[in-house]
């Protein structure tokens, strides 16, 4: 057995050994086999993964519209870690560990909201929206204790076009530089000015790369969405897969039915194509049409993830049709896609766990799920 320091406090031999399997999607030529099972179930490659991918990477957890009025927040968890993104009184975006500086006590509840500030409720000591502490009950016989000094730890946090990023590392590489492509190729989406319809949070049972292997492949779609997403594949389930970084990648799916747009000012090749982007390890943004929808699948456990997503539309559309007329049905077709994604999903959690789980062979119809193991790997291994 050997040690490693960090969060993850032991790794196994048999987590080092899933690295050595890992470093193999890394090869010219890697190998058209899923990962092997207990990379999904091992306790400490997830403690490597917390370490390595999660406390240093760009997590999607909302769009700008969660945030339009100062004191709008959306706290979460990010594999163990509390998280608060608030819009401050300054019109400014922050992120902060809503952990309480005296005893620790968390300071709100994961959800969304808005707050003048953020009132521990164990002994009243006030914050502001962008972390900084207003008041503390009772300090001043504590000669030690310095207000100014006082404040909670602070994340690097990123708007693009209207997606909002975190990263736990303040002093993170900007995501910008990163989408460069992605910007470019995406201009006549005018992202600036899409509304949020439609916006959800779950809970699945299941290891978080479970969910983010499917989302990077439209060959489920066969049989769990026969007659939800299977339908919107008109142009088949292939996919053309581009690597742009280990950090981001594009997937680009055909429509064989163009799909004819009423305001976007979308060219003939754009309308033959499902356009989506990935940025690891678990953000995702994808188009339908004119229609927009951003995922995000986030660790709380080893086998437990949670789901957050939304739906965008041009704001004229909205302005035409009306948000209530159009909510509903997308909230509807979202709801069930979610759950046959989740009873799926659930599933195959349960057999990564069989003692007879072993790696499968590849469709040629998965380039995707190769290009996340690659970025996984990179992120893993040394």
């Amino acid at each position: 057995m050997t040690t490693t320091t960090g969060p993850a406090a032991v790794r196994t031999d048999e987590t080092t050994g899933l690295l050595t399997q890992l470093r193999e999607y890394l090869a010219p030529v890697p190998p058209q086999l899923s990962m092997p099972p207990r990379a999904f179930t091992d306790p400490g490659l997830y403690e490597l993964e917390r370490e390595r991918i999660f406390h240093r990477s760009w997590v999607l957890v909302g769009h700008a519209d969660q945030f339009a009025s100062p004191g709008d927040y959306v706290a979460l968890d990010i594999a163990g870690e509390a998280v608060l993104v608030a819009r401050g009184r300054d019109g400014a975006l922050h992120a902060s560990s809503p952990v309480c500086r005296h005893r620790l006590m968390p300071l709100v509840e994961a959800g969304q909201g808005n707050a003048k500030d953020l009132t521990c409720p164990y002994h009243l000591w006030r914050y502001d929206m962008d972390g900084r502490l207003i008041a503390a009950t009772h300090m001043r016989g504590n000669p030690d204790f310095d207000p100014a000094s006082c404040r909670l730890p602070g994340f690097a946090v990123e708007e693009w076009h209207g997606f909002v990023y975190v990263n736990l590392d303040p002093q993170a590489r900007p995501l910008a530089p990163e989408l460069a492509v992605v910007e470019k190729e995406m201009e006549n989406y005018r992202l600036d000015d899409m509304v949020q319809v439609s916006t959800w949070t779950e809970e699945w049972y299941c290891n978080w790369k479970v969910a983010v292997e499917n989302g990077h492949e439209n060959y489920h779609a066969l049989g769990f969405h026969p007659e939800t997403v299977k339908p919107l594949m008109t142009g088949g389930i292939d996919m053309e897969v581009h690597f742009d970084s280990p950090v981001v990648s594009r997937l680009l799916s055909p429509a064989g039915n163009p799909v004819r747009p009423a305001v976007l000012p979308l060219t003939e090749d754009e309308q033959k194509v499902l356009y989506s982007f990935r940025v690891f390890p678990c953000g995702s943004v994808a188009t339908f049409g004119e229609t927009i929808a951003w995922l995000s699948l986030v660790p709380a456990s080893l086998d437990r993830t949670v789901v957050r997503g939304g739906t965008l539309m041009p704001r004229q559309l909205v302005e035409q049709a009306g948000l209530e007329n159009l909510r509903g049905p997308l909230e509807e077709f979202t709801a069930r896609v979610n759950a046959e994604d989740r009873q799926g999903l659930e599933a195959v959690q349960r057999g990564v766990g069989s003692r007879y789980a072993q790696r499968g062979h590849l469709s040629p119809k998965e380039p995707g799920v190769l290009a996340f193991y690659r970025s996984l790997a990179e992120a893993l291994t040394d």
